[in-house]
């Protein structure tokens, strides 16, 4: 299943959930708010940490909606004409890995710094901002941010159960669905600080950009590439900046997977339903990396620039940059 988060308008200003049927961006949004009726959960993050009551409710509707059996009072949208946003607007919690090795190498390569050899003893990540969450659409950036401003080419996980001390054996029965995810950086003032052995903070914390869609597991099943420490898949991953594209890669290139990652995240800490992990930079996934190859030199993001994250089965997460209100 393929779950949103719209606006049934470009005015309106309150949120529905809804699944997704049909080509991605051209097909149709099922309305589950009200489909579901008057106690439906007011959001994709409710719907998600509920689930077992649902379940077998958005399940029905789902077969409906495929087999085009649907209740004449159902409330159907056509995709292009909706407001799409972040699936998950307010995770409980937003992490973000470091999992691929191409881009770790490649990054510390740029920057004059040798690869790190801890790399390969435990996957790390940090905590960034999960009430700056945005979806498809434009980004509003100050003007400090702007400096040498970055995109980050990243897949998440949305966990679907609590839990602790989970394994990697059996973290991947914990992920309720997976997601694009760009993590944008504003790299003149991460760099800056983290010479303090501190951050990323303000090179992070403005905006992390979710979506277009929540995507079940079992709808990536026949990509799935299973291991022993956790399931990955094989997905390929494309970033376009103003219709050229910069990037490829695969989110089966993980160096660590996310049932690796989960298992360090939930050493000794409670996990809970709705909180989103992402995989950190997938290899050529930013211009940090790229700038100096042969396809970018000091190349940065700029007021009017669109950027295209696009991953096989999860869709296209399309945002544009814009220079913020308080500084135009």
């Amino acid at each position: 299943m393929r779950f949103v988060s719209f606006c049934p308008t470009s005015t309106s200003v309150s949120s529905h959930i809804g699944l997704q049927n049909g080509p991605m961006g051209e097909g149709q949004i099922l309305d589950l708010t009200v489909a579901l009726g008057s106690k439906a959960p007011k959001s994709l993050l409710a719907l998600v940490e509920e689930y077992v009551l649902w379940k077998s409710h958005v399940e029905r509707l789902h077969d409906q909606f495929i087999s085009q059996t649907l209740p004449s009072e159902t409330v159907l949208y056509a995709e292009n004409q909706v407001k799409l946003l972040a699936p998950i607007p307010r995770p409980i919690s937003m992490r973000d890995g470091y999992a691929f090795r191409q881009h770790v190498e490649a990054a510390r390569r740029n920057r004059g710094v040798p690869m790190i050899e801890e790399f390969d003893h435990f996957p790390i990540f940090y905590f960034t901002n999960h009430l700056a969450v945005s979806g498809p659409g434009p980004i509003a950036v100050r003007k400090k941010a702007l400096e040498k401003l970055d995109f980050e080419l990243e897949a998440a996980i949305v966990l679907g159960r609590a839990g602790k001390n989970i394994s990697a054996q059996d973290a991947d029965q914990y992920v309720f669905g997976y997601c694009i995810m760009n993590d944008w950086s504003a790299r003149a003032l991460q760099m800056e600080e983290m010479k303090l052995n501190l951050g990323p903070a303000k090179g992070k914390d403005f905006s992390t950009s979710l979506g277009p869609y929540l995507v079940t597991r079992d709808e990536l099943a026949k990509t799935r590439v299973p291991g022993p420490n956790g399931e990955r898949f094989d997905l390929r991953m494309k970033c376009f900046v103003n219709g050229k594209q910069v990037s490829d890669g695969n989110l089966k290139d993980m160096t660590w997977t996310f049932a690796q990652i989960l298992e360090r995240v939930s050493y000794g800490v409670d996990v809970y339903a709705g909180e989103v992990i992402g995989s950190g930079t997938v290899g050529t996934g930013c211009f940090l990396e790229l700038n100096g190859s042969k396809i970018t030199d000091n190349q940065w993001l700029v007021p009017g620039d669109e950027v295209v994250l696009e991953i096989e089965g999860l869709g296209r997460l399309v945002n544009t940059i814009e220079l913020a209100s308080e500084d135009r």
